[in-house]
Protein backbone atom coordinates (compact mmCIF):
# COMPACT_ATOMS: atom_id res chain seq x y z
CA UNK A 1 0.00 0.00 0.00
CA UNK A 2 1.19 3.09 -0.56
CA UNK A 3 0.63 6.91 0.35
CA UNK A 4 0.61 9.33 -2.44
CA UNK A 5 1.31 12.65 -1.15
CA UNK A 6 2.44 11.83 2.01
CA UNK A 7 5.13 13.70 3.67
CA UNK A 8 7.84 10.82 4.28
CA UNK A 9 8.93 11.10 7.96
CA UNK A 10 12.58 9.39 8.47
CA UNK A 11 13.65 8.72 11.77
CA UNK A 12 17.26 10.23 10.69
CA UNK A 13 18.03 14.01 10.89
CA UNK A 14 20.29 13.75 8.30
CA UNK A 15 20.20 12.05 4.85
CA UNK A 16 21.09 8.90 4.75
CA UNK A 17 24.50 8.33 3.19
CA UNK A 18 24.84 5.48 0.40
CA UNK A 19 27.52 3.46 2.41
CA UNK A 20 28.01 1.60 -0.94
CA UNK A 21 29.47 4.65 -2.91
CA UNK A 22 31.68 5.60 0.17
CA UNK A 23 32.73 2.19 -0.19
CA UNK A 24 33.88 1.97 -3.94
CA UNK A 25 34.91 5.46 -3.91
CA UNK A 26 37.03 4.26 -0.82
CA UNK A 27 38.18 1.31 -3.29
CA UNK A 28 39.01 3.18 -5.94
CA UNK A 29 41.27 5.82 -3.92
CA UNK A 30 43.14 2.75 -2.45
CA UNK A 31 43.51 1.15 -6.13
CA UNK A 32 44.36 4.43 -7.87
CA UNK A 33 47.30 5.08 -4.81
CA UNK A 34 48.07 1.58 -5.43
CA UNK A 35 49.73 2.40 -8.77
CA UNK A 36 52.63 4.85 -6.95
CA UNK A 37 55.38 3.64 -6.06
CA UNK A 38 56.47 3.23 -2.60
CA UNK A 39 57.87 6.29 -1.24
CA UNK A 40 60.36 3.81 0.06
CA UNK A 41 61.67 2.39 -2.41
CA UNK A 42 62.14 5.67 -4.34
CA UNK A 43 64.31 6.70 -1.39
CA UNK A 44 66.18 3.76 -0.95
CA UNK A 45 69.19 5.40 -0.16
CA UNK A 46 71.02 2.06 -0.37
CA UNK A 47 70.26 2.64 -4.42
CA UNK A 48 71.67 6.34 -4.91
CA UNK A 49 74.65 6.94 -6.76
CA UNK A 50 75.88 8.72 -9.30
CA UNK A 51 75.92 7.12 -12.96
CA UNK A 52 79.43 5.93 -14.59
CA UNK A 53 78.25 7.78 -18.07
CA UNK A 54 76.25 10.08 -19.82
CA UNK A 55 74.31 7.50 -21.59
CA UNK A 56 73.94 5.91 -18.46
CA UNK A 57 72.40 8.93 -16.88
CA UNK A 58 70.06 8.90 -20.04
CA UNK A 59 69.11 5.49 -19.34
CA UNK A 60 68.06 5.79 -15.59
CA UNK A 61 66.01 8.86 -16.38
CA UNK A 62 63.94 7.59 -18.54
CA UNK A 63 63.78 4.16 -16.48
CA UNK A 64 62.98 5.79 -13.85
CA UNK A 65 60.36 8.07 -15.16
CA UNK A 66 59.16 5.27 -16.33
CA UNK A 67 58.69 3.31 -12.77
CA UNK A 68 58.22 6.56 -10.79
CA UNK A 69 55.99 8.36 -12.82
CA UNK A 70 53.21 8.94 -10.70
CA UNK A 71 55.18 9.88 -7.53
CA UNK A 72 56.89 11.93 -9.95
CA UNK A 73 53.63 13.47 -10.35
CA UNK A 74 52.63 13.97 -6.71
CA UNK A 75 55.85 15.72 -5.69
CA UNK A 76 55.48 18.18 -8.91
CA UNK A 77 51.93 19.32 -7.68
CA UNK A 78 53.14 19.23 -4.16
CA UNK A 79 55.77 21.98 -5.53
CA UNK A 80 53.13 23.72 -7.23
CA UNK A 81 50.66 23.80 -4.13
CA UNK A 82 53.17 25.68 -2.26
CA UNK A 83 54.49 27.77 -4.52
CA UNK A 84 50.77 29.19 -4.69
CA UNK A 85 50.10 29.85 -1.12
CA UNK A 86 50.01 33.48 -1.21
CA UNK A 87 47.83 33.97 -5.05
CA UNK A 88 44.54 32.44 -3.48
CA UNK A 89 42.48 32.86 -7.36
CA UNK A 90 45.55 30.70 -8.49
CA UNK A 91 45.43 28.25 -5.46
CA UNK A 92 41.46 27.77 -6.27
CA UNK A 93 42.08 27.24 -9.71
CA UNK A 94 44.88 24.51 -8.48
CA UNK A 95 42.26 23.24 -6.50
CA UNK A 96 39.91 22.36 -9.61
CA UNK A 97 42.89 21.04 -11.38
CA UNK A 98 43.89 18.89 -8.63
CA UNK A 99 40.21 17.48 -8.55
CA UNK A 100 40.72 16.63 -12.49
CA UNK A 101 43.86 15.31 -12.15
CA UNK A 102 42.54 13.09 -9.34
CA UNK A 103 39.77 11.90 -11.67
CA UNK A 104 41.75 11.74 -14.70
CA UNK A 105 44.68 10.19 -13.70
CA UNK A 106 45.71 9.07 -10.36
CA UNK A 107 41.57 7.32 -9.66
CA UNK A 108 40.93 5.98 -12.99
CA UNK A 109 40.21 2.50 -12.95
CA UNK A 110 39.78 1.81 -16.76
CA UNK A 111 42.10 3.64 -19.65
CA UNK A 112 40.31 6.71 -21.27
CA UNK A 113 38.94 5.85 -24.46
CA UNK A 114 37.79 8.94 -27.09
CA UNK A 115 36.71 8.36 -30.63
CA UNK A 116 37.80 4.62 -30.73
CA UNK A 117 41.61 5.26 -29.21
CA UNK A 118 42.77 4.69 -25.75
CA UNK A 119 44.51 6.91 -24.77
CA UNK A 120 47.53 6.08 -22.26
CA UNK A 121 48.44 7.02 -18.72
CA UNK A 122 51.84 8.85 -20.71
CA UNK A 123 49.45 11.36 -22.60
CA UNK A 124 46.93 11.93 -20.40
CA UNK A 125 49.98 12.90 -17.70
CA UNK A 126 51.22 15.19 -20.61
CA UNK A 127 47.85 16.67 -21.76
CA UNK A 128 46.84 17.41 -18.16
CA UNK A 129 50.02 19.10 -17.20
CA UNK A 130 50.41 21.22 -20.17
CA UNK A 131 46.92 22.30 -19.46
CA UNK A 132 47.40 23.06 -15.28
CA UNK A 133 50.53 25.04 -16.44
CA UNK A 134 48.02 26.91 -19.36
CA UNK A 135 45.53 27.38 -16.75
CA UNK A 136 47.32 28.85 -13.61
CA UNK A 137 49.67 31.18 -15.92
CA UNK A 138 46.29 33.07 -16.92
CA UNK A 139 46.03 33.69 -13.34
CA UNK A 140 49.09 36.41 -13.40
CA UNK A 141 51.07 33.96 -11.03
CA UNK A 142 53.57 33.76 -14.02
CA UNK A 143 56.61 34.15 -11.85
CA UNK A 144 55.94 31.35 -8.68
CA UNK A 145 54.77 28.96 -11.30
CA UNK A 146 57.66 28.96 -13.66
CA UNK A 147 60.09 28.98 -10.25
CA UNK A 148 57.80 26.14 -9.01
CA UNK A 149 57.68 23.76 -12.51
CA UNK A 150 61.67 24.51 -12.58
CA UNK A 151 62.09 23.37 -9.03
CA UNK A 152 59.79 20.27 -9.46
CA UNK A 153 61.88 19.62 -12.31
CA UNK A 154 65.12 20.00 -11.20
CA UNK A 155 63.94 17.85 -8.12
CA UNK A 156 62.67 15.10 -10.47
CA UNK A 157 65.95 14.80 -12.80
CA UNK A 158 68.03 15.11 -9.92
CA UNK A 159 66.00 12.11 -8.40
CA UNK A 160 66.31 10.25 -11.78
CA UNK A 161 70.25 10.87 -12.18
CA UNK A 162 70.61 9.80 -8.91
CA UNK A 163 68.46 6.84 -8.01
CA UNK A 164 69.77 3.24 -9.36
CA UNK A 165 67.55 1.29 -11.71
CA UNK A 166 68.81 -2.36 -10.87
CA UNK A 167 66.03 -3.00 -8.73
CA UNK A 168 63.45 -1.59 -10.60
CA UNK A 169 61.37 -4.35 -12.19
CA UNK A 170 58.53 -2.80 -14.77
CA UNK A 171 56.08 -4.92 -16.06
CA UNK A 172 56.15 -6.18 -19.51
CA UNK A 173 52.65 -4.66 -20.17
CA UNK A 174 53.95 -0.99 -18.74
CA UNK A 175 56.81 -1.07 -20.85
CA UNK A 176 55.07 -2.03 -23.99
CA UNK A 177 52.98 1.19 -23.79
CA UNK A 178 55.64 3.37 -22.98
CA UNK A 179 56.52 3.34 -26.81
CA UNK A 180 53.03 4.22 -27.76
CA UNK A 181 50.94 7.00 -27.15
CA UNK A 182 47.77 5.51 -28.63
CA UNK A 183 46.42 2.21 -29.43
CA UNK A 184 43.36 1.79 -31.64
CA UNK A 185 40.76 -0.89 -30.91
CA UNK A 186 39.14 -2.94 -33.65
CA UNK A 187 35.56 -1.50 -34.23
CA UNK A 188 32.10 -3.91 -32.73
Amino acid sequence: MTNYGAIPTSSHASPVVDLESLSRAKHRIKAGLATRRPWRVMFDFHSMGLPHSVSDAFTRIKTNLAYFRMNYAIVVLIVIFFSLIWHPTSLIVFTVLVAVWIFLYFLRDEPIKLFRYQIDDRTVLIVLSVLTVVLLLLTNATFNIVGALVTGAVLVLIHAVVRKTEDLFLDEEAATTETSGLTSYPST
